[in-house]
């Protein structure tokens, strides 16, 4: 964990932005995965680490906004525990580690949110996304699982949001930690990236160095040479010379703090002229976004930036024709990306999202667009100091998507939809670094990755 002070600072950084009330934050408990006593790989809640620091299941915490008061709660292990799991620290030992000296038992729990209850005080809690907590909130709110969204309390969601949103000098050192990581899990899958290999095999390999770093991937990694499935988790095929495979993966550190890189490599390590024109236009697009990436921009005009700088090199091609400005601005880029740019980056490696992706993509200034494709950019507001978000623009002929539009003369104006078809088993590129926002622009954080044509070349 952090030093204390970067904890107690947090937490007082939030209770002075909630009004009155307690601010109840659980933690998340362990999970089985076929019988009790055989559970899922242990994670905390971020929301919990954020605040509190402390690594450990079956743990919660209450801020009293109204007396300046801080409580943990958890349960010191019995003798029995520590036949199996060897000496603990106690509740207490590790809430004065992060700078709370109250403590209770976990059932505790029950009697503090019912005095506050009864009382009518508010209580601010996070929208839920793991049935464990939504059972807890139920038994001790009565408020049914599929309402307690809705109860959420949205200026305890906007507070964190706020705090969680901008990276001091000990989260980036930390990221940094999960870049160091990655770097050795995309080059040693690019050099595996040879005919008759089996993508499960670099899924393996990778996976083993994240965990032998010390933490575990930031995400089920995507290992596949058919990359134009953009979250493909099937890792069952045969590599074979001309395939290109696409390796969207990222680790996380013991502290938890997430990478997200994508490289797409040619299986031999030699790309084909057809191959070399796509991951080129791909490429121009995503150091065009980088470059463009400042305090005071939104990621939607960089996500749009990008969009256009993919669509001239598509129409260079011959893939798209007429005005790419226009095509842009109504979408017909979506068909060779569907998807937005990127996402913040931290704790989770989709920072926040289960606070709701507008509350951490978009505010006042910035609104969701509705329109195919920009519709699904996670993050559209405007950067500031601080800020680590991922950009990965890409390229993917999806053969139903391009029967549906053609089908329809979708944007046949601006799509050359007989050269497309020449395409259909072409499969996906997409290429991605996570970028930190500074004072004066912007930094790529990590060691870098080989990502031009030539580096990525060299490496065979």
């Amino acid at each position: 964990m952090f030093k204390k002070e970067v904890y107690v600072e947090r937490r007082r950084r939030l209770a002075s932005m909630i009004n009155e009330g307690l601010v109840f934050l659980p933690g998340s408990v362990d999970v089985p995965m076929n019988y009790p006593a055989n559970i899922y790989k242990w994670r905390q809640d971020s929301n919990f680490l954020y605040f509190f620091g402390l690594d450990y299941p079956r743990m919660a915490a209450i801020i009293d906004v109204d007396n300046g008061t801080e409580m943990v709660f958890g349960d010191d292990v019995s003798l029995d525990d520590i036949i199996w799991m060897g000496p603990q620290p106690s509740t207490s030992e590790l809430a004065r580690q992060v700078g709370v000296e109250q403590t209770m038992p976990y059932a505790g729990l029950r009697e503090k949110i019912a005095e506050a209850f009864d009382k009518g005080r508010k209580i601010h809690f996070l929208p839920p996304y793991r049935a464990e907590t939504q059972i807890l909130l139920e038994s001790l709110l009565g408020i049914q699982p599929g309402n307690l969204k809705a109860n959420a309390s949205e200026q305890l969601i906007r507070a964190v949001v706020q705090l969680r949103s901008v990276k001091d000098e000990y989260e980036i050192a930390e990221l940094e930690k999960a870049m160091e990581t990655a770097w050795l899990m995309h080059t040693t899958a690019m050099k595996m990236a040879q005919p008759g290999v089996w993508e499960r095999e670099i899924a393996g390999t990778i996976e083993g160095i994240a965990l032998s770093a010390g933490g575990m991937l930031s995400f089920p990694a995507i290992v596949t040479k058919r990359g134009e499935t953009l979250h493909n988790h099937y890792h069952g095929n045969l590599l074979q010379k001309g395939d290109l495979l696409l390796v969207d993966a990222g680790a996380e550190t013991p502290m938890h703090y997430a990478s997200d890189h994508t490289r797409t490599t040619p299986v031999g390590g030699r790309f084909s002229e057809k191959q070399k024109e796509i991951y080129q236009a791909v490429f121009n697009a995503q150091i065009a976004a980088i470059e463009a990436i400042k305090p005071g921009e939104t990621n939607f005009n960089v996500h749009m930036h990008a969009a256009r700088t993919l669509a001239e090199g598509l129409k260079s091609i011959g893939l798209m024709k007429g005005d790419m400005a226009a095509a842009v601005e109504l979408g017909a880029h979506a068909l060779f990306m569907p998807h937005g740019l990127g996402h913040m980056m931290g704790l989770d490696v989709h920072d926040m999202e289960d606070l709701g992706e507008n509350f951490v993509g978009y505010d006042d200034k910035v609104k969701r667009s509705t329109l195919f494709g920009t519709a699904f950019l996670r993050l559209g507001r405007e950067y500031q100091p601080g800020f680590v978000l991922t950009v990965e623009p890409g390229c993917y002929f999806i053969p139903a998507l391009i029967d549906q539009w053609r089908s329809e003369g979708k944007f046949s104006e601006f799509i050359n939809y007989d050269a497309v078809e020449s395409y259909r088993d072409f499969g996906g590129i997409r290429i991605e670094d996570d970028i930190l926002v500074t004072a004066d622009g912007h930094q790529i954080l990590g060691k870098p990755i080989p990502k031009s044509i030539q580096e990525i070349e060299a490496l065979f």
